[in-house]
């Protein structure tokens, strides 16, 4: 697959512009689903983008929009061949989070609140194991070790040499003290986030226990956010058996400002950097 073509985001674009089509001929998803002879919740997961659209799909429904410009037609064609094609973690196997993976390895910034755990990009090797075993006791070694694999690639997003992925983290003091695999996992792994944290596109922040209750007290979330002005920001949370992406403006707006909040109610940069540090020594005695 060439480098520039991520299927997820193509899909997603795709969807926007299929749901824009249908809006201008003022029909509803349920109109268009009866003249298709198809379900509803097929058109609705056609335009979020999380089902994989066939050039048949975008020709029939350019045919009950009324599309006349034949080079609209094309271009859906092609976006949808595009979206067909597979993306780097495809060759690991069914990955359960795989619409969020091309999200985010098309991302140009990523906002993340973690009250638990280190986040998977900030995770060194050991941490990344002991913490995949521990969430999921019962997968073989080797779903396990694809996880481990998959989490790690992700990370290259940040050492990235041209447009690394610019990633602003709270973590909970929580994530600091929860020991993963061991106390010298625990040691490696504040260390690799302070290192990290000294790259010019990664910020770290620590919200302290002194806090109290805050605005990320309901759980971990992402906000994603794209360089093409036509893909809107994304937020998303993750769930146990399934996952959640918000996209719509008064959502999105409403995570943004509680995570404005949340760095509002965090040591700055230079204190969660201290905190970090005094840590790590603690877990080398």
């Amino acid at each position: 697959m060439a480098s520039n073509v991520n299927p997820t985001v193509r899909r997603r674009r795709l969807g926007q512009e299929l749901r824009r089509l249908r809006e201008l001929k003022g029909m509803t998803a349920e109109e268009v689903a009866e003249r298709l002879l198809v379900s509803q919740s097929k058109i609705s997961r056609l335009e979020n983008g999380r089902r994989s659209i066939s050039q048949r799909d975008v020709r029939d429904l350019c045919g009950v929009y009324e599309v006349e410009d034949q080079r609209i037609v094309d271009s859906l064609m092609q976006m949808a061949k595009d979206s067909r094609q597979q993306g780097w973690w495809h060759a690991f196997g069914d990955i359960p989070y795989s619409v969020y993976i091309g999200l985010e390895t098309d991302a140009e910034s990523l906002r993340v609140y973690e009250p638990q755990i280190i986040t998977g990009l900030l995770q060194t090797r050991a941490y990344a194991e002991a913490i995949v075993q521990g969430g999921s006791p019962e997968s073989s070694e080797q779903e396990n070790d694809k996880r481990v694999e998959v989490r790690l690639r992700r990370q290259s997003r940040i050492t990235a040499e041209q447009d690394p992925l610019r990633l602003w983290v709270v973590l909970d003091e929580a994530s600091l003290h929860r020991v993963v695999g061991s106390r010298q996992v625990m040691r490696e792994q504040l260390e690799h986030v302070m290192e990290l944290s000294q790259l010019p596109h990664v910020t770290v922040q620590v919200l302290p226990f002194e806090v109290g209750a805050h605005a990320g007290i309901n759980g971990q979330y992402s906000i994603l956010e794209f360089a093409d002005a036509a893909d809107s920001s994304v937020v998303y949370i993750e769930g146990v058996t399934s996952d959640l992406y918000l996209e719509k403006p008064h959502d999105v707006q409403k995570y943004t400002v509680m995570y404005e909040h949340l760095r509002a109610q965090s040591l700055n940069v230079e204190q969660s950097r201290q905190l970090v540090e005094r840590l790590a020594k603690d877990y080398a005695r």
